[in-house]
């Protein structure tokens, strides 16, 4: 179902060719911006994916997908978790719960299993995750993504400072 057949594989790849959906594996060097990203991976900033690690309480996480245009709400997250606290745990934390490094976390293949809660505004679009490895992006079907994971769709974003979504 993939475009990549040759990728090593990194857990991230093949829990995504596992999945049987249609997706690509976009490959590029360093790059110093999320615009420098999105170019790289063939997509806009909308469409490039910010997966970040977020803690209720000890050893109790969730994995936020919100679009490179857009800035995540603390304020929105809290309002639909219902708790008045959440943090971001340090890079070597994230690490530990996801199997990956900050700037390459995905929903596939992370260590331990996390709920998914994504931005409502990916809904219908075609999107680039972090990949499982620095300059590794895996293109798929948000929707895909959102039956897979059994995400939690809503708002929790707003529009960010020069952006015209």
């Amino acid at each position: 179902m993939g475009t990549d057949a040759k990728t090593p594989q990194n857990p991230a790849i093949a829990a995504v060719q596992a999945a049987g959906i249609e997706y690509s594996v976009a490959r590029h060097g360093p790059v110093a911006s999320l615009q420098e990203a999105a170019q790289a991976r063939g997509v806009s900033a909308a469409d490039l994916l910010k997966t970040l690690v977020v803690r209720r309480a000890a050893e109790d996480y969730v994995l936020v997908l919100v679009p490179g245009d857009r800035r995540f709400s603390w304020t929105k997250l809290r309002a639909l978790l219902g708790t008045n606290r959440l943090s971001m745990p340090d890079a070597a934390e994230a690490q530990r719960v996801t199997g990956y490094e900050r700037g390459t976390i995905t929903p596939f293949g992370t260590r331990t299993v996390l709920p998914v809660i994504a931005d409502a505004h990916i809904v219908g679009r075609h999107i680039s995750l972090g990949g499982g490895e620095h300059g590794v992006g895996l293109n798929v079907a948000a929707d895909d993504v959102i039956r897979l994971f059994d995400v939690t769709v809503a708002d929790i974003s707003d529009q960010a400072p020069g952006s015209a979504s």
